[in-house]
């Protein structure tokens, strides 16, 4: 019996020695370069596996909500019908003002799409002037969106001229084309 109790002492003494020796603190090379810094704990809390469930259920969904707004925005930016004006004008026509009312119905839809507003010219007149003209018809278009409720900031300007024909053609059909304000979505 003494034997035994021997052999068990001398096999507790060495897993603790096994157990001092892994625990050992590590030599460090300068001990006053090392200074110590507060540790935080973490206290993690238990928490029922129904509200683990419901947790994950919950991000899902607002991961399926997130994602139905994006499609959302996105087939709103790409059904933005474009407008077009008349020879050498900035003001909107009866024809204008209906595709632009429909327009900010799908805006108001998705509020969270910013677009920008392009301006274009057909090709007569200078560079300058189409610039000019490019820029009151884009800020033509933003003003009357703004006058049907859709906020100033979702929405910028600028002006091509006549430098992003949609018809190159030298004909009054193809000019009449290139005398527009389109919409693009902005990331």
């Amino acid at each position: 019996m003494q034997k035994f109790n021997i052999t068990r002492l001398l096999v507790m003494l060495f897993v603790l020695t096994l157990f001092a020796a892994g625990c050992a603190k590590k030599p460090v090379a300068d001990d006053a370069a090392v200074t110590e810094q507060p540790t935080e704990v973490a206290v993690i809390e238990q928490q029922p596996a129904a509200v683990v469930e419901q947790q994950v259920d919950e991000a899902a969904a607002a991961r399926r909500a997130a994602k139905a707004a994006a499609s959302a925005a996105k087939r709103a930016a790409n059904n933005l019908v474009r407008v077009y004006f008349d020879f050498d004008q900035y003001t909107l026509t009866a024809s204008a003002k209906d595709q632009l009312m429909s327009n900010a119905m799908l805006l108001k839809s998705a509020p969270a799409v910013k677009i920008q507003i392009e301006g274009h010219c057909d090709e007569r007149g200078s560079d300058e002037y189409n610039l000019a003209l490019g820029e009151k018809r884009a800020l033509a278009t933003k003003n009357y969106l703004v006058s049907l409720g859709i906020s100033a900031n979702r929405m910028s300007v600028i002006s091509y001229g006549e430098e992003v024909p949609l018809d190159s053609a030298n004909t009054e059909a193809a000019w009449a084309k290139n005398r527009r304000a389109e919409f693009k979505a902005q990331r």
